[in-house]
């Protein structure tokens, strides 16, 4: 290899700047998404801050060390009663807003996760999904592992396993279980 071509190797292997509008608009969208709890995990994946930089970050805008451990890899809590009513209130409110705003990925979740949580306060009901969850929903949706899916009674859209018969699904508001909404716990549909 010639010391000119070698040159321009070294040259390109080079690490490329960071921008510091790119750098402030990363730092900006991580402190939204800590102010609305999301998880570290979730900031890792969703900024190219790095991991110690997140971590600061976390500790001065939360006040605390962020939570420890994994996050959750079930798709089975987005299937029960109440956790499906909300993650598909979630859902739609998602979906609206990818399609009517220039909002990309990570924006929408933030605001649809903020419009899914004043309108369940609305009705005095504490939000079940976090904002993490309603994060962990969408990768799931994305990844073809859950998928939205019209109530054949209703015609609304819930989330439903990926691989569910579609043409005769009803949703848990139109045929509740036995035991809906008895408890009296947070989150509680009446």
């Amino acid at each position: 290899m010639s010391a000119a071509a070698s040159g321009s190797a070294a040259r390109s292997a080079a690490p490329v700047p960071r921008s510091l509008l790119d750098d402030s608009r990363q730092i900006t969208r991580a402190i939204e998404l800590i102010k609305l709890g999301a998880r570290l995990q979730m900031l890792q994946a969703e900024t190219a801050l790095p991991y110690e930089r997140l971590l600061r970050l976390y500790k001065e805008v939360a006040g605390r060390s962020p939570s420890k451990g994994q996050l959750p890899f079930s798709t089975d809590w987005f299937l029960s009663w109440q956790p499906n009513i909300h993650a598909s209130l979630f859902m739609n409110i998602y979906g609206y807003l990818l399609k009517t705003s220039p909002l990309d990925d990570v924006d929408a979740i933030a605001k649809a996760w903020q419009l899914y949580a004043a309108e369940v306060g609305t009705q005095d009901v504490e939000p079940l999904l976090s904002i993490t969850r309603a994060w962990r929903l969408v990768r799931f949706i994305d990844a073809g592992m859950l998928a939205m899916t019209r109530c054949t009674r209703c015609g609304g859209h819930f989330v439903n396993n990926a691989n569910e018969i579609e043409h005769s699904f009803v949703c848990g508001l139109c045929q509740p279980p036995a035991r809906a909404g008895k408890g009296r716990r947070a989150g509680t549909i009446h």
